[in-house]
């Protein structure tokens, strides 16, 4: 960082931080009565922009819709009392006007008793009739007669001029929001611009030494900005004009001037990032030199997103969000779009809800109200959530939950089996047609595939196989992937089923030791003999799998009791594993083949596991899960797992 303050200034500052958490609830009314009340500038936008704006007045009808009277069906006017006694089996004889009435055509004869003027739909009622008969119900009768054979009753198939809109009347209120509907009530009444509330202007800028925009090539240790795109699209969603101005590094001097140039341009700022305890973290340094009355709130009990902070400088709103994404969505969602919405002359958000029940418990921290994103499943009595359990720097949670949930501050978890109130992202959830929970395996999306362009949609959520086994157990899902070893039997995964369920095999995939290629630590050598290796070099950290993986019961059979560095960093993928030793963060972890070889590392064979599906019988016949084990067995579905490193049952 080039603008470094002194070691007295940093320790001042890192102590003025986070003295005095605020609730959710005392920083949201603090933000809002510093705002607010506050008028909503307007202006005239032609109906084309206007979609998605509120109205900032009450528009008033000019005109009747229809301006006419008019018919609704093609046919002929008429007057009901010559129509009397009109039947099948006696029809009434008129005469034809001789003109005939179309979509914009003035008619310019009276309708006279004893005649009728043939009309299209749409066509306006001439003078004298009064109703209109279908032309289905009508027998031509010579020249310029005809002969109806049903009575008609005043008004039928007429609309009457105001019908629809009368003159005068409130056609919209002040506060909608203009949609495709209310663009064409507009324009019906011949109205070309509304009167709305102004979008609100909002700057967003994204702070950190780290940050690198999408489309460039990413150096060492640097990341992709994801907020700056993420939250410019909220913004958009929520009413805002955005303006995102790109990603500024920890530099004061430099931050400071982009933040007031910004804010000079704009109706509110948003940041993200340079609000924790870092001493790279300056962005809430500035504020203060920016507008009164400054910093409103500075740490919220919430979690995610605890560092918000939340200003107001000389009436504009600034905001500063947490860096890591799913803490800043969840903090602009909760705190700031109820702002921004008004600030737009929207009305609040109206999120869908559903009831759900969480399988398993949830461990919350005390004192902080907490959001946790969840994956809904159907169970056998109703919505199942599973928490995706990704931690508040997964932007991929935001879109493989379907919602979320709520611990009150003062709960510290939420037992499994309990009842909640799950608020969802979309105005409707749909539960996936197939579910699959248990354990993570890159085959799984080569097997899956060809559902998807059925237009089938999977949820598969990665719990490891005894956690899959016991959704299978409870009937929360349609298959289990697992790959379990008994040792008293020395099989795979057939004696953990219970009753209900049924194994379906899968493919086999060879787990083995990953490390770089060239370390003479593992060159050449055994599974067993380069484990012992490991174990004898007090340098050498390995990154192991979570609790629950049938990897992980691999791994301890491995090290036989030992707990060596890097034991308890447990990431919950292959993946994961393979990267931490590509990245020179571990020497050395467990995983399959397939990825070993796409991530360019050293691989010892150890074990051909069975990864296997335990299906739920009851579920069975359900379409999604026969085209599942079509795929299955499908010769293209072999093919694909052979070409990556699978080996088909």
């Amino acid at each position: 960082m080039t603008n470094t303050p002194s070691p007295r200034d940093r320790d001042s500052n890192e102590q003025d931080q986070f003295l005095t958490i605020l609730s959710r609830e005392d920083a949201l009314a603090r933000f809002e009565a510093a705002l607010l009340p506050r008028a909503v500038p307007s202006e005239q936008r032609p109906l084309a922009d206007a979609l998605g704006c509120a109205l900032a007045e009450d528009v008033v009808a000019p005109i009747d819709v229809p301006p006419f009277d008019r018919s609704n069906v093609d046919g002929f006017a008429v007057r009901s009392a010559d129509l009397a006694s009109a039947r099948e089996a006696s029809p009434v004889r008129v005469m034809l006007n001789d003109e005939v009435i179309a979509c914009g055509t003035a008619p310019t004869r009276p309708v006279l008793s004893g005649t009728a003027t043939p009309i299209a739909t749409g066509g306006p009622v001439p003078r004298g009739a009064d109703a209109v008969i279908m032309v289905e119900h009508t027998q031509p009768a010579g020249h310029r007669a005809i002969d109806i054979r049903r009575a008609a009753s005043p008004g039928q198939f007429v609309s009457y001029a105001g019908s629809d809109i009368a003159r005068g009347e409130v056609l919209l209120r002040a506060g909608t929001v203009i949609g495709s509907r209310e663009i064409g009530m507009l324009a019906a009444c011949g109205i070309a611009e509304a009167t709305v509330a102004r979008r609100p202007r909002v700057a967003i800028l994204s702070t950190g030494d780290e940050l690198v925009q999408p489309g460039h090539s990413l150096r060492p240790a640097a990341i992709y900005d994801i907020n700056g795109a993420i939250v410019t699209a909220a913004i958009t969603e929520n009413g805002g004009e955005a303006n995102f101005l790109g990603a500024i590094a920890d530099d004061e001097a430099q931050l400071e001037s982009a933040m007031r140039d910004a804010l000079a341009g704009s109706d509110m700022l948003v940041l993200s990032g340079g609000t924790s305890k870092g001493a790279g973290d300056v962005s809430h340094r500035i504020i203060g030199r920016l507008g009164k009355p400054g910093i409103i709130a500075h740490g919220v009990a919430l979690k995610p997103g605890k560092p918000l902070c939340l200003a107001v400088c000389d009436g504009k709103p600034v905001i500063i969000l947490p860096g890591f994404p799913t803490s800043a969505m969840f903090t602009f969602h909760d705190m700031i779009v109820p702002v921004l919405r008004r600030m737009a002359g929207l009305p609040p958000r109206s999120d869908a809800k559903v009831n759900a029940r969480v399988p398993v418990r949830i461990a919350s921290e005390l004192g902080r109200t907490e959001f946790v994103m969840v994956s809904l499943v159907e169970g056998a009595d109703g919505l199942i959530a599973y928490p995706t359990g990704k931690g508040s720097g997964a932007i991929t949670s935001f879109a493989q939950a379907d919602g979320f949930l709520r611990i009150d501050a003062l709960a510290d978890q939420m037992l499994a089996g309990s009842e909640t109130e799950v608020t969802l992202f979309t105005p409707h959830v749909r539960v996936p047609d197939l579910v699959i929970v248990g354990s993570h395996c890159t085959g799984l999306d080569l097997v899956t595939a060809p559902l998807a362009l059925a237009g089938l949609t999977v949820r598969s959520i990665a719990v490891g196989s005894l956690g899959g086994l016991s959704a299978a157990k409870r009937g929360e899902c349609d298959l289990a992937p697992i790959h379990l070893f008994d040792e008293k039997t020395e099989t795979y995964n057939t004696p953990f089923l219970a009753d209900g369920l049924e194994l379906v095999s899968g493919w086999r995939r060879m787990q083995g030791i990953v490390f770089s290629k060239g370390d003479r630590r593992f060159e050449g050598l055994s599974a067993e003999d380069a484990v012992r290796a490991a174990l004898a070099d007090p340098a050498c950290i390995m990154v192991n799998r979570n609790q629950g993986a049938g990897t992980r019961i691999l791994i301890d059979r491995l090290l036989g009791g030992a707990r060596p560095d890097g034991y308890w960093n447990q990431p919950r993928s292959h993946n994961a594993v393979a990267a931490a030793v590509a990245q020179h963060r571990a020497d050395w972890g467990v995983t399959i083949a397939p990825v070993a070889h796409a991530s360019d590392l050293g691989f010892i064979p150890f074990a051909e596991e069975h990864y296997d599906f335990a299906l739920v019988k009851a579920r069975k016949q359900r379409p999604a899960v026969q085209a599942f084990l079509d795929a299955l067995a499908s010769e293209a579905g072999r093919a694909a797992l052979q070409q990556a490193g699978f080996r088909p049952a």
